[in-house]
């Protein structure tokens, strides 16, 4: 069976079940330093405490994919959400799966992540790693201690391919 999965533009509606868009847009901000920066709180929810878990903060360099490109694995985080943020302007996508035992391909979607947004997957959300559209920088929140909290799918046996 090959599946073909086209992404569609990502929305905080569409993209709830695997986590949080990561924006600005409609949350009111509060004015700090004297009116010289704006804070917008409450646009993720982290969840990285699991079993004593931590949250760290580390960077991740991706390098740019080459379209169609094959899914040949998913991985999750049953452990913690993970966050992803591009450090500079610029559109990548993320495919993803509902969490379960294991990805049900039937159900995976891709989004298009525009320039200023990043997401954050929920605990257990199926996804591919990062998929950069340019050789970039991603500053990613996630968690750090004990407890297993890497769990990947091998999908060479399917065909499933995502086209951008």
């Amino acid at each position: 069976m090959k599946i073909t999965v086209n992404p569609k533009l990502i929305t905080k509606e569409n993209f709830s079940k695997f986590g949080d868009v990561i924006t600005t847009d409609n949350i009111k901000p509060l004015e700090i330093n004297e009116g010289y920066a704006k804070r917008f709180d409450g646009i993720a929810n982290l969840n990285t405490s699991k079993d004593n878990g931590e949250t760290t903060i580390c960077i991740f360099s991706a390098l740019k994919r080459s379209f169609p490109m094959k899914i040949d694995m998913m991985e999750k985080h049953p452990l913690g959400s993970q966050a992803f943020v591009p450090m500079k302007e610029t559109t990548f996508l993320v495919f993803v799966a509902p969490e379960g035992g294991k990805p049900n391909l039937s159900e995976a979607e891709a989004f298009i992540v525009p320039p200023g947004i990043g997401i954050n997957y929920n605990p257990g959300t199926w996804h591919f790693p990062l998929i950069a559209t340019e050789d970039m920088n991603f500053l990613v929140v996630d968690r750090k201690g004990s407890g297993d909290n890497l769990v990947i799918k091998n999908l060479n046996k399917e065909e499933v391919v995502l086209n951008y």
